[in-house]
């Protein structure tokens, strides 16, 4: 990302690491909207993610350039900050196609801490019965990627100025 490069950020990981809530902290920090893109997946996927069922990729890729279309009109609408799961390399790539320069913000857990969280949600569509499904497939940011790795276990702020601490130093090269 460079200096003059609108935010596009995807704040990712398995459910339950708190991409929602840091997610709309760090957007309010840039000044930007916030999307969760929980918002943005079908009907058929919500139920059958509630019915315990993970999604397939045939599921994600639709919902996928949803979001990478949310990343995309942000160029032209100031930035915006996107909460997405984004698990796999050909996710993030697949956002990128849509939106190149998006930065990712990874939020790490490990998958216990993660069910303990999922299993105390009220009135959430993912169960906890899930979260072992998208540790199964889930890929780390690559060296290559561009974004930060940050330990969701840290307090909202922390999570949110080590973000923007990494976007600046990022923005200055």
């Amino acid at each position: 990302m460079t200096s003059h490069a609108i935010p596009r950020i995807v704040v990712m990981g398995p459910s339950a690491t708190g991409k929602s809530t840091v997610g709309a902290a760090l957007a309010a920090a840039l000044a930007v909207p916030f999307v969760d893109a929980d918002d943005l997946h079908p009907d058929t996927n919500l139920a059958k993610m509630a019915a315990g069922t993970p999604l397939d990729d045939a599921d994600r890729w639709p919902w996928l350039d949803r979001v990478g279309g949310v990343l995309a009109d942000a160029a032209s609408t100031g930035g915006v900050v996107v909460a997405c799961s984004a698990l796999r390399r050909e996710y993030r790539d697949r956002l990128r196609a849509n939106a190149p320069g998006a930065w990712c913000v990874e939020l790490t857990i490990s998958e216990e801490e993660a069910t303990r969280r999922c299993a105390a949600r009220d009135g959430h569509f993912m169960p906890a019965a899930l979260v072992a499904s998208q540790f199964a497939i889930l890929e780390g940011l690559g060296v290559d990627e561009p974004g930060v790795r940050v330990d969701a276990t840290a307090a909202t702020a922390d999570i949110v100025a080590r973000a923007l601490k990494a976007l600046t130093a990022e923005a200055a090269r």
